[in-house]
C-alpha cells in the first residue's frame, strides 16, 4: 500500500501483523471484552439487523471505482459493494489472513505446473440491476485495469502477470480482449500464466479483479456510481461531503459466506475535522472513523486514562513500517559505514514517543519486514536497536570507518504533517549526539512521494540523504511488501518508491527466484534471508511498526480487527437494529 495515496485519504494500510498487549476478558455472551479485545476476538457478537451505521472521514477517497483505488481503508469499504473471486476470511486473529471463495464456488483448481488457475462461479449471482454476474464480467473488470491511460491509480500486479507481451491497451482501445484469460462458459474463468507465481490468488482478492458489466461501464466516470455486486449499493455520492449506501436487493445472502450485511443503511460523512470526529465518537453521534487512522493526540490520553472509554478501543498494528531510507546515491551515504552509523545512532524509543507511544505510536522495529508477513524474524536486530536505545559508541566507530570521525551534514526529507515532523525532529536530535547535523526539509504530503522524494533527480539535487517514509504490504506475503522498495530494476525517474536506490544484483536475483516458489515454508525462509541482506546493506532504517488507537461507539456489534487490512472489518459491523 503506497504512502502518498494512503496519506491522501484515511491514512491506513494493508496487513496487520503482531498484536498490541491485551487487557480483555470474555463476556457472558461469548464475546470478547475490554481494551484490544477486537484484536483476537469478536466484540458484541449479534445477528440483529437494521439501523444506520454512521461513519466519518476527514478526507475523501482516491476513487470509488475499484479499478482505480490504492488505499487500504477504501479496500475495506469496497467490500460493502463489490465482490471478487476470492476474499479475506471475515475472522479475527490469524484466521483473517486466509483467503476464501467469494464469487467462486471453491478455491481455484491449479494445474500441476502452476500455470493455470480455474474458477467456477456460484449460481444465481446478480448485479444490482438484476443482471447475472458472468465470468465474462470478471474478465472485463480485469481488462479495464489495462486501460492505464484512462483508469490509472490502482495496483497493477495483474498487468504484470497477464499481459505476457500482448501489450493489451484495455477494452476501450481494443476489441481483441485479454488473451491470457479465457471464459469457456458464463460460469467458468481460467487464467493462464506465463510462469508460476505463488501469490497469484491474492491478486484476485483485490478490487481491481471485481466484475464490471460492460454495458454499464462509464469509463473514467465509473467511480461516480459503481455497479454493486455486494450487499450494498450506492444511493448517493456527494464528493467531498457524503456517501450513502443502501441494501442491494439483488444480493443473495445465501451466496455470501463472508459479509454479515446487518445495517439497512450506511452513511459516510466526509470532510470533518479529525478532532470533531473524535468528539462525535465520544458523544455517540458516530459509530467509527472510516479510515481508522487513530484518535488525535489529545484524545489518546483521554481514551487510555478512562477505563469506560478504553474498553471500547483497540490499538492494532496496521502493517505500516515507518522507516528512513538512506540514499545510496547521495554522499556520504554511498559509503555503507556512514549508513551504519545512522542505523546505530537513531534513538528509536524517542521516535516511538514522538509518534504516540507504544499503544498509539508503534512497536520498535528491528527489521524492515513487518510482523504478520511470512519471513518476519522477531530476532533480527543487527544494530541492537530493538530495545530503543541508540548505540552511540558503535555509531562513532562506523563514522571513523567511513572517514567522517567528526560527523557530517545531511538533509532529512519529510512531509509537513505534525506526526512526520515530530518523527523527523526525533531522528535529527539522535544524530546530533554523534556529530551528524541533519537539516529537516518538509514538503506537502500530496507532492511528497511522487515529485519530491519520488524523483531521484530531485533527491540528488536537494541532497536528501535521509528520506522518511512508510510502507506496508499490498497482500500478506513478502512479495506483496518488498519488491517495489528494493528491486534495483524498479528505480523510476518519477513516482519512484525505491528511495534508497538500492540495486544489489544478488537481491534482484532472489526476488526473481522467490516469486515462483509455491512451498510457503521455503518462501518464508527466502524472504527472511532477503530481509537480513537489506539490513546488512543498511540503506533502510526500520523505525516502528505502526499502531493506531481507534475508539468505537459502544453500540457497534460484531467488531473485530481484520489482520488482512489492519482495521475493523466494516462488512461485519452491526448497530443493534
Amino acid at each position: 500500500m503506497k504512502t502518498t495515496l494512503c496519506a491522501a485519504f484515511l491514512g491506513l494500510v494493508v496487513v496487520l501483523g503482531g498484536c498490541a498487549g491485551r487487557d480483555n476478558t470474555r463476556g457472558e455472551g461469548g464475546g470478547a471484552e475490554g481494551f484490544n479485545a477486537g484484536l483476537t476476538g469478536v466484540v458484541n457478537p449479534s445477528d440483529v439487523a437494521g439501523g444506520t451505521l454512521k461513519l466519518a472521514s476527514a478526507n475523501d477517497v482516491d476513487s470509488w471505482d475499484p479499478t482505480r483505488s490504492y488505499i487500504n481503508a477504501v479496500y475495506n469499504l469496497q467490500r460493502l459493494y463489490v465482490r471478487t473471486l476470492l476474499t479475506p476470511a471475515a475472522a479475527p486473529g490469524g484466521d483473517g489472513l486466509a483467503l476464501q471463495p467469494d464469487l467462486a464456488e471453491a478455491m481455484p483448481g491449479v494445474s500441476a505446473d502452476g500455470l493455470t488457475y480455474s474458477f467456477r462461479l456460484k449460481e444465481g449471482l446478480r448485479f444490482e440491476d438484476g443482471s447475472a454476474i458472468r465470468a465474462q464480467d470478471v474478465k472485463y473488470g480485469i481488462e479495464r485495469l489495462f486501460a492505464q491511460d484512462t483508469l490509472s491509480g490502482g495496483p497493477t500486479y495483474l498487468i504484470d502477470q497477464l499481459d505476457q507481451g500482448q501489450h493489451y491497451p484495455g477494452p476501450y482501445a481494443s476489441a481483441d480482449g485479454l488473451k491470457s484469460v479465457t471464459t469457456p462458459d458464463d460460469r467458468t474463468i481460467v487464467f493462464h500464466l506465463a510462469e508460476p507465481f505463488a501469490d497469484f490468488p491474492y491478486l484476485l482478492a483485490m478490487g481491481v479483479a471485481a466484475p464490471v458489466p460492460q454495458k454499464l461501464d462509464t469509463g473514467e466516470r465509473y467511480g461516480d456510481k459503481p455497479v454493486a455486486s455486494g450487499p450494498y449499493k450506492f444511493e448517493s455520492i456527494d464528493p467531498g461531503k457524503k456517501v450513502v449506501w443502501v441494501r442491494n436487493d439483488a444480493w443473495a445472502r445465501g451466496s455470501d459466506d463472508v459479509r454479515r450485511a446487518l445495517p439497512d443503511r450506511i452513511e459516510l460523512t466526509i470532510g470533518a475535522e479529525p478532532t470533531e470526529i473524535d468528539q462525535q465518537l465520544f458523544d455517540g453521534a458516530l459509530d467509527a472513523d472510516a479510515g481508522q487512522g487513530g484518535v488525535q493526540t489529545a484524545s489518546q490520553a483521554k481514551v487510555l486514562l478512562d477505563p469506560a472509554l478504553k474498553k471500547n478501543a483497540d490499538a492494532p498494528t496496521t502493517g505500516f513500517v515507518q522507516y528512513a531510507a538512506l540514499s545510496t546515491a547521495v554522499a556520504p551515504f554511498d559509503d555503507v559505514h556512514c549508513r551504519r552509523a545512522v542505523q546505530y545512532a537513531i534513538d528509536k524509543a524517542a521516535v516511538q514517543t514522538a509518534r504516540g507511544g507504544a499503544d498509539a505510536g508503534g512497536q520498535i522495529a528491528g527489521g524492515m519486514l513487518p510482523p504478520g508477513i511470512p519471513g518476519y524474524d522477531e530476532g533480527l536486530d543487527p544494530y541492537q536497536t530493538r530495545s530503543g536505545k541508540p548505540q552511540a559508541d558503535k555509531a562513532r566507530s562506523e563514522l571513523q570507518r567511513c572517514g567522517r570521525p567528526d560527523g557530517f551534514d545531511t538533509v532529512i526529507a519529510a512531509t509537513d504533517s505534525p506526526k512526520a515532523m515530530k518523527t523527523a525532529e526525533a531522528v535529527q536530535a539522535s544524530l546530533a549526539t554523534v556529530g551528524i547535523k541533519a537539516r529537516i526539509d518538509p514538503s506537502d504530503p500530496s507532492l511528497y512521494a511522487r515529485s519530491v522524494v519520488g524523483s531521484p533527480d530531485n533527491v540528488h539535487k536537494k541532497g536528501y540523504g535521509i528520506i522518511l517514509s512508510a510502507w506496508s504490504a499490498d497482500f500478506p506475503t513478502g512479495y506483496g511488501f518488498y519488491p517495489t522498495l528494493i528491486d534495483g530494476r524498479q528505480i523510476l525517474p518519477s513516482g519512484n518508491n525505491n528511495y534508497a536506490e538500492l540495486d544489489d544484483p544478488q537481491i534482484n536475483q532472489q526476488l526473481d527466484d522467490v516469486r515462483t516458489v509455491t512451498d510457503r515454508t521455503r518462501a518464508a525462509g527466502i524472504w527472511q534471508q532477503i530481509n537480513a541482506e537489506v539490513m546488512d546493506n543498511a540503506s533502510m532504517v526500520p523505525l516502528t511498526y505502526d499502531r493506531v488507537l481507534n475508539y468505537r461507539n459502544p453500540r457497534l456489534t460484531n467488531v473485530f480487527v481484520s489482520q488482512y487490512y489492519g482495521m475493523w472489518d466494516v462488512t461485519a459491523m452491526g448497530v443493534g437494529g
